[in-house]
């Protein structure tokens, strides 16, 4: 079955902002353009996603409806259901996360060390670019997954499932719903937690790795 123009967009959409960025940061980092932290922040946004949301939102594992029964067949030959979870897992952990550290650095002088500390105007930039994207994924991306009465499962960072949900817009009939922005909405501050932690420990591992070498160049003279 032939897709869409607007259904080939979507596939073109998920495969690039999932695959893209895994070797873009490794290349980065082999050149010691990003710090060690960073792809550490990227795995573990990963796996926060994917066990927050993305499995339980693919399967429909709690009062909800599995993916392939909320889209059309041609994208579920393009987009295999055991692929859904992962290549979304991948884009969130990469395009938009990394993609809102990126943001941030260039809004706050290009320098790494806003991510040692807490902000509130980091924040307000994650807040703003993570909701910003989900909302575009929800209304136009997304949007004949998402509609009513395709009902998303109870997820650890969606917990109010399809039991309570309002629809807090809607356009064009196509709706954004509290379920569909919680996720984003609960995973700001742990995502600007995870860099906070990285970012000092690495800072830490710096500073002790220098006073030692000061002191065994000490010693040795």
């Amino acid at each position: 079955m032939p897709l869409t123009p607007e259904q080939l967009r979507l596939v073109v959409v998920v495969y690039t902002s999932a695959l893209l960025p895994l070797p873009l940061v490794a290349l980065l980092r082999a050149r010691g353009v990003v710090p060690a932290w960073v792809p550490r922040v990227y795995l573990a946004t990963f796996a926060i996603c994917a066990l927050g949301w993305e499995l339980w939102f693919t399967y429909g594992w709690a009062a909800g409806d599995p993916v392939h029964a909320r889209r059309a067949a041609a994208l579920n030959q393009a987009i295999p259901t055991h692929l859904n979870w992962l290549l979304n897992s991948l884009a969130d952990a990469g395009s938009i996360a990394l993609g809102g550290l990126l943001l941030v650095w260039l809004l706050f002088g290009r320098d790494g060390r806003i991510f040692r500390r807490w902000h509130w105007g980091v924040f307000a930039v994650l807040l703003i670019a993570f909701l910003g994207q989900n909302v575009f994924v929800e209304m136009f991306l997304y949007h004949d997954q998402l509609a009513e009465g395709k009902a998303l499962s109870w997820a650890p960072l969606a917990p109010t499932a399809p039991w309570f949900n309002p629809t807090l817009l809607e356009l064009r009939d196509r709706t954004l719903t509290l379920q569909g922005q919680l996720p984003w909405l609960l995973m700001t501050p742990l995502f600007y937690a995870l860099v906070l932690r990285f970012a000092r420990r690495d800072t830490r591992s710096q500073e002790s790795e220098i006073t030692t070498a000061t002191r065994a160049g000490a010693r040795s003279t």
